[in-house]
This record gives structure tokens, C-alpha cells and sequence, in this order.
């Protein structure tokens, strides 16, 4: 099982998605809770915010854990980790993502999501 950390990043009562243009075929061109997998000897907190960094070259601060789904595709099993995460400073500079915008709660689940992101956005949906 693959551990990976996502971010759930909140502006203006809209929440940060951005869509994957980099890595497993099984996702690309999806919508996601941007975020990456652990380095050895990294906490969830500290890669959350390393990733943000590398993707997006934004300083955020992890705050708190939110919910996580383990989800199963076709060549791994990914445990998804959302964290709530407060923006710091820095202009989007994409490098893993074609586009990204922030949406209502409401309309995450309106786009066509990663499967192991779905139940996460439901869970924003209904409880934040």
C-alpha cells in the first residue's frame, strides 16, 4: 500500500482542485486534491507541504488530518490522506498539473475526480 498525502487548500470559501498532467496513466487528466507520496523518514505533515511547494511552488502549513480513503487500482493500493492546509504565500506555478481553480464544496464532486479522491470530495461536500 501506497501512502499519499493530499491538501485541501481553502480560499474565499472555494477549495484548491487541479488536474494531473504527470504520472500514472490511470489518473491523468482527472481532477485531484493536489499532494504526493511520502520520502523516507517524512511525516504526512512535512510531505504535504513539501509537495505543495514542488507542484504548485506555494508555502502552505498543514494543519489538521481530515479523512482518508484506501482506494484500489488497477497496478497499487493507495491510502489518500487529506489535510487541511493553510496558505501561506507564493503565485501558482504548475509542474504536475495542466490547470487548477478553486470551486464551491458543492461542485468538487462535478468534476471528473480521481477514484480515490471521490469519497474525499463527498466528505468536504458534507462536512465543511
Amino acid at each position: 500500500m501506497i501512502t499519499v498525502v493530499a491538501a485541501l487548500i481553502e480560499k474565499d470559501n472555494k477549495y484548491l482542485i487541479a488536474k494531473r498532467s504527470t504520472g500514472d496513466p490511470n489518473v491523468l487528466g482527472k481532477w485531484e486534491f493536489p499532494g504526493g507520496k511520502l520520502k523516507d523518514n517524512e511525516t504526512e505533515m512535512d510531505a504535504i507541504e513539501r509537495e505543495i511547494k514542488e507542484e504548485f511552488e506555494l508555502d502552505i502549513k498543514a494543519k489538521k488530518f481530515l479523512i482518508n480513503n484506501v482506494c484500489e487500482y488497477p497496478t497499487k493500493v493507495v491510502d489518500l490522506r487529506l489535510y487541511e492546509c493553510e496558505y501561506i504565500s507564493g503565485d501558482f506555478n504548475l509542474h504536475d498539473h495542466s490547470e487548477y481553480k478553486f470551486v464551491k464544496k458543492e461542485d468538487i464532486v462535478k468534476h471528473d475526480l480521481c477514484p480515490a479522491d471521490i469519497p474525499l470530495a463527498k466528505y468536504i461536500k458534507e462536512n465543511m
